[in-house]
């Protein structure tokens, strides 16, 4: 029986040398996985763009293994709870974290962060990106992002953007388009990413960096004026709306990504088989088109790829933080 002759295989080694039993174990495992239900912890709300992509990842994934694979929504604390949850569990595969740019941006934001988004967690892949755009409200009297910043040099400190939360993204966005410019503006922080969009469209906020999936509807409407995608590329869905390089700010990119991870000491083969999996899966037309739809860019890259991303991320996002000193707790 295959199974007793591992058996057996692991008891003679570990007669012979102890160090020999880990991988075997390991290599077995990995052989059988999955076995059991796989959960993948997501650390917002449900019903946000962050849950949607990691439901369609789960159903893929439970559609080709036939085994359940479940949300669990951890939010709260910038998503710090959700990391900490995958961060304890067993590092075996079955408990996975749908990490995104929060948890990079964390790493300088918060003074008692309890883990290290590179130390404690396996990189699985990168899943996809959305890019932020640059809007303002319809009653602004600007066009471009030259009479934008014309406007906020004449007006030091009368300017307004809005953002989803002190330290997120679209908050860091706004720091990095003050210091790389010299404008001064004033930062008013929501409790979400729907209110702060809502007050810039009515005109009570001036500008924010928004996702494209949430603000196109608004300016296919005529309720904003988009300026610039801070993105390497132009976006299909608004093909007349330069980069923020083309508009005069090069190597500036804001983007809302999300990947999968697993804890630190998850076997390798493990993570091998789950990249291998979900890079198929992306590869999908349906899937693709899914995301595509929703002006996001579909990544798949290697866990080395994503993890260098990542490290990239913290080292951006890091230095605006630390000059606008903006601090967590």
């Amino acid at each position: 029986m295959p199974s007793r002759r591992h058996a057996l295989f692991a008891l003679t080694a570990a007669a012979i040398n102890p160090g020999l039993v880990q991988p075997a174990l390991a290599q077995d495992a990995a052989a059988n996985y999955p076995s059991k239900p796989i959960r993948i912890v997501v650390g917002f709300a449900p019903g946000g763009a962050t849950d949607l992509v990691a439901r369609t990842i789960a159903q893929k994934l439970q559609d080709a293994w036939g085994q359940p694979v479940t949300i669990e929504n951890k939010p709260g604390a910038g998503s710090n709870i959700g990391a900490e949850t995958v961060m304890r569990a067993e590092p075996d595969g079955y408990t996975l974290l749908l990490g995104t740019i929060a948890n990079a941006t964390n790493m300088s934001l918060y003074r008692n962060l309890r883990y290290d988004i590179l130390k404690d967690f396996a990189p699985i892949t990168q899943l996809m990106a959305a890019p932020s755009v640059l809007v303002v409200s319809p009653s602004l009297p600007v066009d471009d992002l030259k009479g934008l910043i014309a406007l906020a040099r004449a007006k030091p400190g009368t300017l307004t953007y809005a953002s989803s939360g002190a330290g997120g993204s679209p908050h860091l966005a706004g720091e990095m388009l003050e210091q790389r410019t010299g404008i001064q503006m004033v930062h008013v922080p929501y409790k979400g990413a729907a209110p702060a969009l809502a007050d810039v469209i009515s005109g009570q906020v001036n500008l924010g960096f928004k996702t494209a999936l949430s603000a196109i509807p608004s300016m296919q409407a005529g309720r904003l004026k988009p300026i610039a995608v801070a993105a390497t590329r132009r976006l299909p869905q608004l093909p007349n709306v330069p980069t923020m390089a083309e508009a005069g700010l090069p190597d500036f990119e804001v983007s809302s990504w999300n990947g999968l991870l697993a804890p630190a000491r998850t076997p390798p083969a493990i993570v091998a088989k789950l990249h291998r999996e979900t890079v198929r899966i992306l590869a999908q037309p349906d899937v693709r088109e899914r995301f595509v739809s929703q002006a996001a860019e579909v990544v798949g890259s290697s866990p080395d790829e994503f993890r260098a991303y990542i490290r990239s991320e913290i080292e951006r996002w890091g230095v605006v933080a630390k000059k606008a000193n903006v601090v967590l707790e």
